[in-house]
């Protein structure tokens, strides 16, 4: 077992060893042969191959010579205007080392720029296209200026599915010598929700208690509500018992150590797995919701969570 972080030992470096995102792949694999990108725009959640995938990009258009001609620049570090007037134009404005005529600007977490470090990126996008290439990654594509977005070929990537997850978790463990159970993967991807790399982290987190993974031992690693728990709330709440199912959801989020949003997530998934009608099944999402909303803003999680919970009580009663 290697102290490495495994999100970077096994970080792809060809766009066949690509999990996911097939279209996408298809689409920067053609331009990149071409030898000639625009400037690219990638969006979408965390974890789902954006930085890895404009990293590929430049290995295979710059071969050796990639890091001299590639500049990664974190937006939220880095984010004012002096920035792109300094460091950004000073290296798009220099010609290019090999056969490639441009150089390659990497801009993550784009959409952390201010309005002015973005309309002074529009003006350097424009008149440094014929040295410079920009890829701009971000998570929402809508913070981004309009005059940037109509420059840039815009690429949205989605969560990866479960069968991605599945096949880049069994690479690894196949390299690491780990035994992964079939029931376990499961477990890892409603844990990571779709995010690779929290994936990648939670297995690694697993291995370093024990090469054989289990749906429990993962279960410790990411300390989520469990359903079966989020269930005897609600079946408490639905029928009627506010006094227990407040104290089961106590017991849940304090010898668990769940937060409120955690709770929030599993009760929003369980909704659609109990035994009422689909009328009041959309009031309670609803009403989830904006528990959710008043958690997020900064109320207190439990005295949400206990109101959230006389809704179902309410709802069971037939009041809702």
């Amino acid at each position: 077992m290697t102290s490495e972080i495994w999100t970077e030992k096994y970080r792809p470096s060809k766009f066949s060893e690509v999990v996911g995102q097939t279209d996408i792949i298809k689409r920067l694999e053609a331009l990149t042969n071409s030898l000639n990108i625009p400037h690219l725009l990638f969006a979408g959640p965390a974890g789902t191959g954006k930085s890895t995938l404009a990293l590929i990009i430049v290995k295979q258009l710059f071969g050796k010579d990639w890091k001299d001609n590639y500049l990664e620049l974190n937006a939220s570090d880095e984010r004012g205007i002096q920035i792109v007037r300094e460091k950004v134009k000073n290296f798009a404005r220099t010609k290019s080392i090999g056969g490639v005529p441009f150089k390659v600007i990497f801009l993550d977490e784009a959409d952390a720029l201010t309005p002015e470090a973005q309309q002074a990126l529009r003006r350097t996008m424009e008149n440094y296209s014929a040295t410079c290439r920009f890829i701009l990654s971000c998570n929402y594509s809508s913070k981004i200026i309009d005059p940037i977005q109509s420059r840039c070929a815009l690429f949205r990537f989605k969560l990866l599915e479960k069968k991605d997850i599945e096949e880049y978790l069994k690479h690894i463990a196949e390299n690491e010598r780990l035994t992964i159970n079939p029931d376990a993967y499961e477990i890892i991807y409603e844990g990571s929700e779709g995010d690779c790399r929290r994936a990648t982290n939670i297995i690694q987190s697993t291995a370093s208690i024990s090469p054989n993974i289990t749906s429990q031992l993962v279960e410790t690693i990411i300390s989520n509500a469990k359903p079966k728990d989020i269930k005897v709330v609600l079946d408490y709440a639905l029928s009627g018992d506010f006094l227990k199912a407040r104290e089961k959801l106590l017991d849940v989020m304090l010898k668990e150590s769940i937060s409120g949003q955690d709770v929030i997530k599993g009760i929003q998934k369980e909704i659609w797995n109990l035994p009422v009608e689909p009328e009041i099944k959309v009031k309670l999402t609803e009403k989830t919701g904006e528990a959710e909303f008043r958690i997020v803003e900064g109320s207190d999680p439990f005295i949400q969570l206990q109101a959230l919970l006389a809704s179902f009580v309410l709802a069971g009663l037939g009041k809702e």
